[in-house]
């Protein structure tokens, strides 16, 4: 064995000797042995070297040049490589241990060698040799390489079977370097259940201003973390100020208000202080403004009655339960005892907070606008029967409403509060409240003049009829002012100052006056009003109607002519419609011509829309009263006056009255005027072409056929085939009654010509459309293209074509309506309606013919 142990021994010292191969670089050494270069070639030349050999060559090179990284970091990971899969307890792993620290002597600066050495301690599980080495070498490093070595402590220090307290110091120690790390902190210490010190720390963040999450959370974000961790952990944070600390965020976040507040609660409930619990609901309760945030803390609120009312009740059968097992002689004593129980109490107090819940719902929408009105109204009517707390909403609502800022209307508050003291059978006081309301701040003058009323009607209704005419006469007595006052310092002045100018008091005094006063008190008040400039047109026909009524006649239509010179058109119109029909109701044909001017001052100044109605109400007068003639040229003059679409209705009436007092003459010469009128008092073609259907029926029913051709000839030029089907349809059934072959064959070849007529109109306005385009687009060219070639003379040649082409067409379809002088030309005349005038083609005999078999 010795002889054996000697030889190994003497193999491994020939391995430890240079080889013939390694001469040249041991001579290259000898004459440089610093040469950085030749060692690392030396090294990598003996890859296939043993371990022993390898790490010879390492310590040599490194002997000579121990500041060497590349040296150093590559001796360091080939040993790294050894060691990798032993076990930690492995005197390799504390060889290895002893070269990182002598690498580190001259190596302390290099942040690289100091990660691989501390993961290696790492993977040993040596915790405080691994933290010491990790505060050694952030000692000696620069602290610009600091972040480097934290990350991997941070690693460290979560890795199992790290103490708490020593990983929470070193986080401190981080937070130093690293503040805007702090949220990882407070991760930390939730996971740990740290939960003081983690809400202390979120309690700072939140009062550093200059703080910006790098999880992107906000200030919200953390107030309700914060606040969870307070609320749910109420023990582990008893030093914190919990009450500040929630009223705070409640000031700032006033989107979650109903969360924090049921969080305080939640605190108060979590340390068994039920009573601060129910006051901090209580409180929430009355100062939220949104019904969200009600809604979250009246729901809290409940369960939370509930629920100790629950545990009242499961803590009272328990005892019920033992009373049962009791002695029968100690169960008599029992029912006699009281065991402090308050079921009774907690029932009741979950009944009041659910009966309280409209008028906490109230209170928070009047907070949210304590201006509303109507939801002041709303306030009153939930504490019906509870006369004490009406009144002291309705002081309290007339109180805090700001005229200026009001939805709604603030006077109807007054006027609701004195009602109810009326319905109460308390009138003084309920008068009391009407002159308060009188002195109160209003923004519209109408306001002001509701209450004044309102104050009147109820002592109307009590029967107080002296005093309720004092009342509006005193509010209608100016108060003194300057002689001369702008319109801006009018408005400047408060309403009480104005409202002896609101109409609708002066109304209601001329009600009163009329009912309890005297004629010439009356006629005051009116006059009063027409005096300020204030009148409507239903206060001039009330006025008139009252004077006639009192039988002042005259009075009324000296009224009426105040009223026409107050008021213009369209408010005038019923006051002469009124005035007209009252003076001719009154005298009838005795003053007819003072009637006659009044309808001609009407007519006069009224607008052509307006007027028919005063022409017929004006013919008619005269047919009642005056000339038959007369009320004929009222009827023509409507003809020119009223709108075209109006006509026509009169026409219908002028002819009916034409025929009764006339005769068929007038008539005939009523429908002549008619469709000979010229623009503007012509009619419609529509209109034209009826008038001309019932003109040729009446030629028809007389027996006059030739005249009644002729106006279905005359009418034809004004009616298209296509959109009066019924003209022609009347014409053709005309014709087979009473035509023949020929006078048939004419209507059809004017059809024909009417047809081409539309057409060559339809047309014409097509082509005088491309005219211009082509003009306007020849105009541009010239303008655009200066210098080049000039467009021929007289526009585009394909537009001339085209025009040519159509007044071609035009001449052949209308060369045989020209030939006969039939209606497309236009509307021709219609003097003696002979049927040489419609038949041309057919020899007078015949034309004689015809019309005698058509008489026949």
């Amino acid at each position: 064995m010795a002889v054996v142990a000697s030889g190994a021994q003497l193999r491994a010292m020939e391995d430890l000797l240079p080889h013939q191969e390694d001469l040249l670089y041991e001579e290259e050494l000898a004459r440089n042995p610093y040469n950085l270069k030749m060692w690392i070639r030396y090294v990598q030349a003996r890859t296939q070297a043993s371990p022993k050999r390898r790490y010879l060559l390492y310590e040599r090179a490194l002997r000579t040049l121990p500041g060497s990284y590349k040296l150093w970091h590559s001796y360091l990971s080939e040993r790294r490589l050894v060691v990798r899969g032993l076990r930690p307890d492995n005197v390799a792993f504390e060889a290895l241990n002893n070269t990182f620290e002598r690498a580190l002597v001259t190596m302390h600066k290099m942040p690289r060698i100091w990660l691989e050495y501390l993961q290696l301690l790492m993977a040993q599980r040596l915790v405080t040799r691994t933290r010491r080495t990790f505060d050694r070498a952030l000692a000696s490093l620069p602290i610009t390489q600091h972040e480097r070595i934290w990350q991997l402590y941070l690693k460290f220090i979560h890795s199992p079977g790290i103490p708490v307290e020593t990983a929470v110091r070193l986080y401190r120690r981080y937070l130093k370097l690293e503040p805007t790390h702090a949220e990882e902190y407070i991760a930390y210490l939730k996971a740990k259940g740290r939960w003081g010190e983690a809400a202390l720390k979120l309690a700072e963040l939140l009062n550093d201003d200059t703080f910006r999450s790098l999880e992107g959370k906000s200030k919200h974000a953390l107030w309700l973390e914060l606040c969870d961790i307070i609320t749910k952990h109420p023990k582990d944070v008893s030093g914190m100020r919990v009450d500040a600390i929630l009223r705070g965020g409640i000031r700032r976040f006033t989107d979650e208000v109903g969360r924090l507040w049921t969080a305080m609660a939640d605190y108060y409930i979590r340390r068994s202080m039920f009573e601060k619990a129910r006051d901090v609901y209580e409180e929430g309760l009355c100062s939220v403004l949104t019904v969200h945030d009600f809604s979250i803390i009246y729901d809290a609120y409940t369960q939370f009655e509930e629920s100790l009312l629950s545990a009242s009740m499961e803590q009272l059968a328990g005892d019920d339960e033992d009373a049962m097992a009791a002695d029968d002689d100690d169960g008599a004593d029992f029912l006699l005892k009281d065991d402090g129980n308050d079921v009774d109490l907690r029932l009741a107090r979950l009944e009041h907070l659910m009966n309280r819940r409209p008028e906490l719902l109230s209170s928070v929408i009047l907070r949210q606008n304590p201006h509303n009105v109507a939801e002041w109204h709303k306030r009153v009517k939930l504490f019906e029967g509870k006369p004490m707390k009406q009144i002291l909403t309705y002081t309290e609502a007339v109180r805090t409403v700001d005229p200026d800022k009001a939805t709604g209307k603030p006077h109807s508050l007054w006027c609701a509060f004195a009602k109810f003291y009326e319905r109460h059978g308390d009138v003084p006081n309920a008068r009391i409240i009407f002159q308060k309301a009188t002195e109160a701040r209003y923004k519209y003058v109408d306001d002001l003049a509701q209450v004044w009323c309102e104050w009147v009607e109820m002592e109307l209704r009590h029967s107080n009829f002296k005093r309720a005419l004092e009342l509006i006469k005193r509010v209608l007595t100016p108060t003194p002012r300057p002689a001369r006052m702008t319109q801006e310092e009018e408005r400047a002045l408060p309403v009480q100052d104005r409202v002896y100018r609101n109409l609708k008091l002066h109304l209601m005094h001329t009600d009163l006056e009329e009912s309890l006063g005297t004629r010439e008190s009356t006629c005051a008040a009116y006059d009063r009003i027409l005096e300020l400039r204030i009148a409507t047109p239903q206060v001039i026909l009330n006025y008139t109607v009252f004077l006639t009524e009192q039988k002042a006649f005259e009075d009324a239509f000296k009224v009426y002519e105040r009223g026409i010179a107050l008021f213009r058109y369209p408010h005038v119109k019923d006051i002469w419609a009124a005035y007209l029909s009252a003076f001719v109701h009154r005298y009838g044909g005795r003053k007819l011509e003072r009637a006659r001017d009044l309808y001609e001052q009407a007519i006069k100044d009224a607008p052509a829309q307006d007027c028919k109605a005063l022409f017929l109400e004006y013919a008619k007068l005269e047919e009642t009263h005056g000339l038959a003639r007369h009320a004929m040229d009222i009827y023509a003059r409507a003809l020119q006056a009223v709108p075209k679409d109006l006509r026509k209705n009169i026409i219908d009436i002028y002819v009916s009255r034409a025929s009764d007092f006339f005769g068929i003459a007038k008539v005939r010469e009523i429908y002549e005027s008619a469709i000979e009128a010229e623009p503007p008092n012509d009619l419609s073609d529509d209109d034209v072409r009826e008038i001309c259907m019932r003109y040729a029926t009446l030629e028809t029913k007389l027996g006059e056929i030739d005249r009644a051709r002729a106006i279905y000839v005359h009418g034809a030029a004004v009616s298209h085939p296509d959109r009066a089907a019924d003209y022609w349809a009347a014409w053709r059934a005309f014709e087979v009654r009473h035509g023949n072959e020929d006078t048939f064959k004419e209507m059809m070849r004017i059809l024909r010509s009417v047809k081409v007529s539309f057409s060559h109109t339809q047309i014409n306005s097509i082509v005088d459309a491309a005219r211009i385009t082509s003009r306007a687009e020849t105009e541009a060219g010239v303008v655009a293209g200066a210098g080049s070639k000039r467009p021929r003379e007289g526009g585009d040649p394909m537009a001339e074509l085209e025009v040519e082409a159509v007044a071609a067409v035009a001449a052949m379809g209308l060369g045989t309506a020209a030939a006969a002088g039939a209606g497309s030309s236009g509307r021709t005349a219609l003097s003696g309606f002979v049927s040489a005038g419609v038949i041309q083609q057919g020899s007078d005999k015949d034309a004689a013919a015809g019309g005698t078999r058509s008489n026949d």
